[in-house]
């Protein structure tokens, strides 16, 4: 058996798991309601609070499928219960960010400031970090894959840049910093 697919998914109180047609999955809790199309193949049974993920054979499509199955069903029922974020750090000089009603205003040394539209169920909040006096911008919603790839979009829009470090990066996340140039005399010159 995979080694993540064979351990049991515990369900919270309040969450509830049902299926539709066509494989469809449908797991509502206290957060919300998630919906995701899993491999038909791949079946799950519930006893009591316990959610275990069954495959059908041992075949290597098989196999790869159980154990992300699990994992994205896992995922869902952290999300209807918790729910996920990412943080956002800006870095830079003047680098300013402001949430206006659910629309995030990022101004990160363009000419122009930024907006940036949430997608469905994902709310944007900023604060400044009490210790680097830098905003922090908090991604927050039920479906960690969007929330992931929000996290994302927004970081393309400025990646930090490795001579000054100045740009918007994950919080905790290192940057690799080079050299810039030393200042010394060329090849050329006077004798």
């Amino acid at each position: 058996m995979s080694r993540i697919g064979k351990h049991p998914i515990t369900l919270p109180p309040g969450v509830v798991v049902t299926t539709k047609e066509d494989g469809v999955v449908v797991i509502k809790g206290p957060k919300g309601t998630l919906e995701r199309k899993l491999a038909p193949d791949i079946t799950f049974v519930q006893d009591g609070n316990l959610l275990t993920v069954q495959r059908p054979s041992d075949e290597q499509a098989h196999k790869a499928l159980h154990g992300l199955t699990r994992t994205l069903m896992a995922n869902m029922v952290e999300g209807v219960t918790n729910g996920y974020t990412r943080q956002l750090e800006i870095q830079g000089t003047g680098f300013r960010a402001a949430v206006q009603g659910n629309v995030l205003q990022l101004n990160v040394g363009f000419s122009h400031s930024i907006e940036v539209w949430p997608r469905d169920g994902i709310t944007f909040s900023v604060a400044n970090d009490p210790v680097s006096r830098n905003p922090v911008v908090t991604v927050t919603g039920i479906d960690k894959e969007k929330v992931g790839q929000m996290a994302a979009e927004i970081r393309k829009l400025r990646k930090p840049e490795p001579y000054k470090g100045k740009g918007i990066r994950f919080k905790g996340e290192f940057v690799r910093r080079k050299q810039g140039k030393t200042g010394g005399k060329g090849g050329k010159g006077k004798k």
